[in-house]
């Protein structure tokens, strides 16, 4: 059967449409949706390759179990695997309550999966033990756009960027981690040699080089340079007063805070050049519509929720919020992250932006799903990082994982690995087999990924977007909400007879009217009519909204935005005397996440076929490296070693790791292994951004090996000996 049809990539946050053509499970052409919003027709190098990771080798097909580690997995059938899994939580959950179970999904999701997933856990289980690989990378601009503005979600859109005068592009590497968008800059650019396109990154990445201003910040300086902007706005008088007074509240405390500040011990603690910081206040007060993008280089900090509300500070200060080309606009990293905001996939939210901690958001759910006063928890469940804690503990028994990877995705991995060995019970739900997370699994569920299933996702620019199935799932891979519907039918519970995905997304955005993500105008049968809406959509007849807060009123108590004063603070582990070096981690062109699909294309794999380590040349010098060297990274976490690249960008005491590749590639080497697991006090957001560590060239072998052992047998004396 010809397949001709489309759906939204399943890589990054961009939501790009594509139309994929040839037979019954074999993609054999690609290409970009010409009329979709979010990518115009234009596509990455990724989703370009989509086709080699649809039937692959590895693809999991059939439930699997085993009763102890150290045995091989066997084949069963859905409900056997079910009935035993559901066994063993209900026991877990009667011994130990249920605070003792937990689910670590993932912004692959699809919202459909999300809301089952919120429903069975907080609804049913009376748990909040839910939380998405979604927290390593978004949960600080969730908090900084919750505390700032009253709310999660970009009040912009993408068609903002051919509004704006200035774009400023911070802690994000666009040109890489978010290629379609970049494109659309550059081609605005182009359009408009007048727009200034400014990053802030300690690395001269690929963004770094398209951009008109680059500022190599000191690592971990954000807060500081935020708020040196932020005065010498004051100073030159750039304030929108009349914006300032109307509509946002506690101004005086930021001015007083902000004249209270030395303005040279800021601009020393980034790193740049005082007149660079001058001329970026000057573009910025002098902008039309100044556009800010950022992505981990703010979140992934203990403090990235306040850099998130630093840089939200300045929108408010210049009025540039709720208009044409103006606004703060956080990049989501994976394709459905927003959907797990919106659905309550977080361990502190409910459906429709709602929080646990909020009695009324409570009784407004139990009452929709038909619960007792009381069902929801007013607990915060375990974040991610926590829940691995907690399994360590023997605090936690069980964990569910569905659609990631924590086993390389996850800071300090041999504490994940130590974790996960103490669980009473570990089941993945995936794709693919093996991961290196489904190989410290009991139980093996098999999921139906993007083409092979009806599912419903939200983008960056908060656009809905729905995707039919395409072609059937291998074996006996079933969409992730019905599976989630099966379990809990399995442990007797009502409400989840779903005979569709239109279903469950139905009755989900009944519970988002009224609410500041209101959906309930984008009915399954309308999205399957026009493919995608901009939330708010209130009514069947609504449009959809491009831009939030044009009316200037915030979902606060008083209708009025936050400015909040954040003072500069270091990360958790300061480079020494024994780990003299910064180390951050980030995203490649050519790869997502921990490999899963990429690897499975040829032509990404030998754009980029392995990891490495990129150091400064004057560094390099000092430690007698050459490119090509291998050189041992440690921290006080672990140890890896990998091949040097030798690059001027990468600035000097600093080091760059790619996360992507994981133990099935180089067993004990991934980066993760050297990352600090130090979250923060609010987001509880991982540090993964900055940790420090020690290099040393790993020297080559003084006389060659065989199968491990010298190739000539010495006397121990004669071995010691100089040649």
């Amino acid at each position: 059967m010809a397949l001709v049809g489309e759906s939204v990539c399943p890589y990054c946050g961009v939501g790009c449409r594509l139309r994929f053509e040839g037979s019954e499970g074999a993609v054999t052409r690609v290409r970009g949706v010409e009329t979709a919003a979010a990518n115009l027709g234009r596509m990455c190098a990724k989703g370009a390759q989509l086709g080699p990771t649809i039937r692959t080798p590895d693809r999991l097909a059939q439930p699997q179990f085993r009763i102890s580690r150290d045995q091989d997995f066997r084949t069963t059938d859905w409900d056997t695997a079910l009935r035993y899994v559901g066994e063993i939580f209900t026991n877990i959950v009667y011994t130990h309550g249920p605070e003792a179970v937990a689910f670590y999904g993932s912004g692959q999701l699809d919202t459909e999966t999300v809301y089952v997933i919120s429903k069975l856990f907080k609804g049913w289980l009376g748990c909040n033990n839910t939380d998405s690989n979604s927290r390593l990378c978004m949960a600080a601009a969730v908090a900084g756009y919750r505390t700032s503005l009253g709310a999660d979600g970009p009040p912009c859109c993408y068609d903002d960027i051919e509004h704006a005068d200035v774009l400023l592009i911070i802690g994000s590497n666009m040109a890489e981690a978010h290629p379609v968008t970049f494109d659309r800059i550059r081609a605005s650019k182009i359009a408009r040699p007048e727009q200034q396109i400014i990053v802030i990154d300690p690395r001269r990445t690929a963004t770094a080089e398209a951009a008109d201003v680059h500022l190599p910040i000191a690592p971990g300086s954000d807060i500081a340079l935020l708020n040196a902007l932020g005065r010498i706005l004051l100073l030159m008088g750039a304030a929108d007063q009349e914006f300032v007074e109307q509509h946002t509240k506690g101004i005086e405390e930021y001015r007083q805070f902000l004249l209270g500040q030395d303005l040279g011990e800021l601009i020393a603690l980034t790193g740049l050049e005082e007149a660079a910081i001058y001329k970026l206040a000057r573009l910025i007060a002098s902008a039309k519509g100044f556009l800010s993008f950022y992505c981990m280089g703010l979140n992934q900090s203990t403090v990235g929720m306040w850099k998130n509300n630093c840089l939200i500070n300045l929108h408010l200060l210049t009025g540039q919020i709720g208009k044409p080309g103006a606004g703060p606009f956080s990049l989501t990293g994976q394709p459905n992250a927003m959907g797990g905001r919106e659905g309550g996939l977080l361990s502190h939210q409910l459906p429709g932006y709602r929080t646990v901690e909020n009695a009324e958001h409570r009784q407004e759910v139990e009452a929709y799903w038909g619960r007792r006063p009381g069902s929801i928890s007013s607990k915060v469940g375990l974040t991610a990082v926590e829940m691995f804690r907690a399994l360590e503990k023997g605090q936690l028994k069980a964990i569910w994982i569905a659609g990631t990877n924590p086993a390389v995705s996850l800071p300090d991995l041999h504490h994940v690995r130590r974790a996960l060995q103490r669980a009473q019970l570990v089941v993945v739900q995936d794709a693919y087999h093996p991961t290196e997370t489904t190989q410290l699994a009991d139980v093996l569920l098999p999921a139906a990924q993007w083409g092979e299933k009806e599912w419903t996702s939200t983008n960056s620019e908060r656009m809905v977007s729905y995707s039919p199935k395409l072609f059937d799932a291998p074996g006996e891979a079933l969409p992730d909400w019905e599976i989630l519907s099966r379990f809990a039918r399995t442990l007797g519970f009502s409400g989840f007879d779903f005979a569709s995905a239109g279903e469950v997304w139905d009755e989900y955005i009944r519970l988002t009217h009224g609410r500041p993500c209101d959906m309930a105008g984008a009915t399954a049968a309308r999205l399957r009519e026009v493919s995608s809406l901009q939330w708010p959509c209130p009514t069947p007849e609504h449009p959809g909204t491009k831009r939030r807060y044009l009316d200037h009123r915030f979902p606060t108590p008083d209708g009025r935005a936050n400015f909040l004063v954040c003072d500069h603070r270091e990360p958790r582990e300061l480079p020494d005397h024994e780990f003299p070096f910064v180390l951050t981690t980030g995203r490649l062109y050519s790869h997502w996440h921990t490999l899963t699909r990429t690897a499975k294309s040829e032509k990404l794999v030998r754009r980029e076929p392995g990891p490495f380590v990129e150091v400064n040349p004057s560094d390099a010098q000092r430690l007698d490296v050459t490119d090509g060297d291998l050189i041992q990274v440690s921290s006080r976490r672990g140890t890896v070693q990998l091949p040097a690249k030798l690059r001027e960008g990468v600035t000097a005491g600093m080091v760059f790791v790619p996360f992507h590749w994981g133990d099935l590639y180089a067993e004990g080497n991934a980066a993760n292994y050297l990352t600090i697991s130090a979250i923060g006090r609010v987001a509880k957001q991982p540090e993964l951004k900055f940790c420090a560590v020690s290099l040393e060239k790993v020297p080559a072998p003084r006389t060659p090996a065989l199968n491990g052992r010298p190739a000539v047998a010495l006397p121990l004396a004669a071995a010691a000996s100089p040649v």
